[in-house]
């Protein structure tokens, strides 16, 4: 059986979305990930593997294929252990096979099978939502961040057995999202200065056009190549 989860990854701070194919068929006990996966993402079988075992659901002995396409992109971060989760699971028959086109499932997962928190939440649900996500399913920890995205909705999970009763409508979850407009309010001073900063020019006037254009700004490498 064939199971396709979305989920979404990052170029730099733009965000493309990938479709997590896992197939999952009798015979000898074997686990594959395909796609250009980095080493984060292959180590996810045995933390996949270890938080299904640890959340009360029995992962039989399978044949296990994981694709994340599209297959020319690398594939960074523990963020595709939930979706890959959720796939095998709905290929088990513990979460109903409804139609989730409209989700998209990005965190990391511990060995007891509790979410993790992932970093670049933000850009991944602005991306999604361009490419018509409605629904975020990610980390409780995750949860205000992703908020900060209006018109979609996010829902923050804890474990893997609280995601698995949230997918088959036997819990609902509502988390409250969070006011920007205050939070920028609140936060207009801060105990920090580049003149605390020595040397390092050409960057702190390159920040400062940045922000003063509300420009995106990313700094890559070790700063003595700045």
């Amino acid at each position: 059986m064939l199971s396709i989860i979305n989920s979404i990854s990052l170029n730099g701070l733009d965000g493309y979305l990938v479709e997590v194919q896992v197939d999952v068929s009798n015979g000898l006990p074997y686990w594959e990930i395909v796609g250009l996966p980095d080493i984060s993402v292959k180590e996810s079988k045995e933390r996949v593997r270890t938080a299904i075992k640890n959340s009360n659901f029995e992962l039989q002995s399978k044949k296990i294929i994981i694709n994340l396409a599209p297959v020319d992109t690398k594939k960074e971060g523990p963020l595709f252990d939930l979706p890959i989760a959720v796939a095998i699971l709905i290929n088990l028959g513990y979460i109903e096979p409804n139609n989730y086109n409209n989700y998209a499932f990005i965190g990391a997962l511990s060995l007891d099978g509790r979410l993790q928190a992932v970093n670049g939440v933000l850009p991944m649900c602005i991306e999604a939502k361009k490419l018509g996500i409605k629904k975020f399913i990610l980390p409780y920890e995750n949860a205000k961040e992703a908020s900060i995205v209006n018109g979609v909705e996010v829902i923050g999970i804890k474990n893997l057995e609280e995601l698995v009763e949230y997918l088959n409508k036997q819990k609902e979850i509502k988390n409250k999202g969070i006011n920007i407009e205050k939070i920028l309010e609140n936060n207009n001073t801060y105990d920090v200065d580049f003149l605390d900063v020595k040397g390092q020019a050409n960057v702190k006037r390159a920040l400062e056009i940045a922000a003063s254009g509300s420009h995106n700004c990313i700094m890559i490498g070790s700063p003595r190549f700045w």
